[in-house]
């Protein structure tokens, strides 16, 4: 059994940090030692910036983004496209999207996707509050923007069903051949999506 380097508050520090995303154990006792060497200019500043983000961090009571103001920033820009709703699974591919500054609509966190097998159901999705919105005489398209897994399928072709009603234009991203990508390289799924999805040059 591996003994302990440092005292009990820097061991509970590389424990969480070990939980991060993508911070395993020794990323975590690498990030814990920077932190540590680097108080005044590092740790001090995080320790005041968590503090500060946990006290006050709220969820968009409209589109459930998370923020420090409800509706959050996006929800109350005015110049951004209000016929358009692009849903998401989670907060972090609403991040990614508006990294890329590809959506000028509206957004709309599910907080995940139908999985019946991890006992997640309709009920326990943001899917409510997306007919009610999509119900909007100003909304006019709903982009379905869901991961390419079986999950985000199913939940894809069930929001479809749900917002038939909603006088409004279901779409979903393009699914194929990415940009650089050479044909030798890709799973059979990826290939079959592309080919389904062909269209003439030109248009």
């Amino acid at each position: 059994m591996a003994r302990a380097a440092a005292g009990p508050e820097i061991e509970r520090l590389i424990q969480l940090l070990a939980r991060l995303p993508g911070l395993g154990p020794r990323s975590a006792r690498r990030a814990a030692l920077h932190l540590v060497k680097k108080k005044e200019q590092l740790l001090d500043p995080l320790a005041a910036s968590l503090a500060e983000t946990r006290d006050s961090i709220l969820t968009c009571e409209t589109c459930g983004n998370i923020d420090t103001q409800s509706p959050c920033t996006l929800c109350k820009d005015q110049t951004r496209d209000r016929s358009l709703i692009c849903v998401v699974e989670e907060v972090g591919d609403l991040w990614a999207l508006e990294r890329a500054a590809v959506v000028n609509g509206h957004y709309h966190v599910l907080g995940g996707t139908l999985s019946p097998l991890d006992g997640v159901g309709p009920d326990d999705l943001n899917i409510p509050k997306l007919i009610e919105r999509a119900s909007a005489p100003v909304v006019t398209e709903v982009l379905l923007a869901l991961n390419a897994t079986v999950e985000g399928q199913s939940t894809a072709h069930y929001l479809t069903d749900q917002l038939a009603g909603c006088n409004v234009t279901v779409s979903r991203l393009a699914q194929g051949v990415p940009i650089g990508g050479e044909l030798d390289y890709l799973d059979e799924g990826t290939l079959a999506a592309a080919v389904k999805a062909r269209k003439a040059m030109g248009s």
